[in-house]
């Protein structure tokens, strides 16, 4: 029988002695006689200072603080993936409309359970039973505040003392922060470039012990714009029923994908081993800010019932907060009523978008970008640093770039990977066309002189 190595988080007991208890307060009354007068009780928790080292938001903040106020053209953002801001991206007619109804019926002004709403949660099952090949009911859907309080609540369930996990790079660095936060050991994986991207199994098995708890695999991919394949994930899936360990299964891209290879969910590979399903309304319907979105598991075979992971869910859901009640009320009409032709008009404007960027970057003579992107909103590309001059690294190439050209792209190191860029064309393709040729334009300035 297979032993499943992760489990919940059991609550730490706090132990006190008398002893520790009376030395204490006698330093506590010769600091108050030393100084005169109380000693301050409180401190910034350091921690969240280390957690929060690199994150994307912090590193685009930066690099907006680096633009050049005098520079009169427009800011051509290429590092985020939020693509609301542009016309051509508005979200579908029928989640407008559905936001608008469950606010004038006045019946979603409450506070809603914290698991999430029924209809909502049974919404999110169908939807996602579309792409399985077993059936999820609403037990097994648990709303959250966007993918992000998913990624929380994930990696808090699994955080047990000596626990780790296993991280891919490069990758969303939302991950190592939590995992930092909770007292999670991290330890990365490769995706190989060569390989279109494919997780390298052979480090995941070197790199697991008894103490590694999950693996998280970002289908389809962020930051580097691929899709897995089915016999792929089949391999990640059946490396984690070997090692005993659970798979977190980052869907925040789903069905955004528009290659050759056909997409297929982490979520449809939960027989083999157990997974916990992340998603959101967010990127597939273009609403980041509506912040809905789901942790799902991906179980038929009951492991995360019997490990106790189920209840820590909930656990973590019943001291925490919930989507905005009026949000989930709206997903049922949201998620039921979008029609066909407006996430056909998205998959186009993206295979378009990475058409022209894949184009574009093969024109500049030091950046490369090793396989044309399929799916999600970004691609990768590595930075020749030697065809450069006074560029040490990916971050001083990207803040130079925003002070010299004003366009706004994310240095690899961001996300794991040195003298790489990732590179967001989820724009209009007027402002990616000419983000790209400034680019050019600064590489040719910078470019060595032989």
């Amino acid at each position: 029988m297979k032993i499943w190595l992760f489990g919940a988080l059991n609550g730490r007991k706090h132990c006190f002695s008398t002893m520790s208890s009376v030395a204490s307060q006698v330093h506590y009354k010769k600091a108050i006689m030393e100084n005169g007068s109380r000693k301050w009780g409180f401190e910034g928790k350091q921690g969240l200072k280390a957690a929060s080292a690199i994150t994307v938001r912090g590193v685009l903040n930066m690099l907006m603080e680096a633009l050049n106020k005098e520079d009169s053209r427009s800011v051509i953002p290429l590092g985020h993936g939020d693509p609301s801001h542009f016309p051509s991206f508005r979200t579908a007619a029928a989640a407008e409309v559905a936001i608008i109804d469950s606010l004038r019926s006045a019946k979603y002004n409450c506070y809603a359970p914290t698991v999430g709403i029924l209809p909502a949660r049974r919404a999110v099952a169908d939807y996602l039973n579309r792409d399985l090949p077993y059936k999820l009911s609403p037990d097994d859907v648990y709303l959250t505040i966007g993918c992000t309080q998913a990624i929380e609540i994930a990696l808090a369930v699994l955080s047990r003392p000596g626990a780790n996990i296993l991280l891919p790079r490069p990758g969303y660095p939302y991950y190592e922060a939590c995992a930092s936060y909770n007292g999670l050991e991290f330890r990365h994986f490769d995706l190989l470039p060569e390989k279109d991207w494919a997780v390298d199994l052979n480090a995941v098995e070197s790199l697991a012990d008894e103490n590694t708890v999950a693996m998280v695999v970002i289908n389809p991919g962020n930051p580097c714009g691929n899709i897995f394949s089915y016999e792929h994930l089949k391999e990640v899936a059946e490396t984690a029923r070997k090692l005993g360990i659970l798979v977190i299964g980052d869907e925040a891209y789903d069905n955004l994908a528009f290659g050759s290879t056909p997409y297929v969910p982490v979520r449809a590979l939960g027989s083999t081993a157990p997974v916990l399903t992340l998603g959101s309304i967010s990127k597939r319907w273009i609403v980041p800010g509506w912040r809905l979105g789901w942790l799902v598991t991906s179980d038929p075979n009951g492991i995360l019932q019997e490990s106790g992971i189920i209840e820590s869910i909930k656990g973590f859901l019943n001291i925490s907060s919930d989507p905005a009640t009026f949000i989930q009320a709206a997903v049922p009409q949201i998620l039921g009523n979008t029609n066909e032709e407006f996430f056909s008009k998205i998959i186009h404007m993206l295979r378009e978008a990475a058409d022209i960027c894949y184009t574009r970057v093969q024109e500049i003579p030091c950046i490369t970008c090793p396989k044309k992107p399929e799916g999600s909103m970004s691609v990768m590309v590595k930075l020749n640093l030697s065809m450069l001059e006074d560029i040490n690294d990916d971050m001083e190439f990207c803040l130079k770039l925003a002070q010299e050209e004003s366009v706004i792209v994310l240095p690899g190191v961001a996300v794991g990977l040195k003298s790489w860029l990732r590179i967001t064309f989820a724009v209009e393709p007027a402002s990616l066309e000419e983000g790209l040729m400034r680019i050019k334009a600064f590489c040719q300035r910078h470019a060595k002189k032989h």
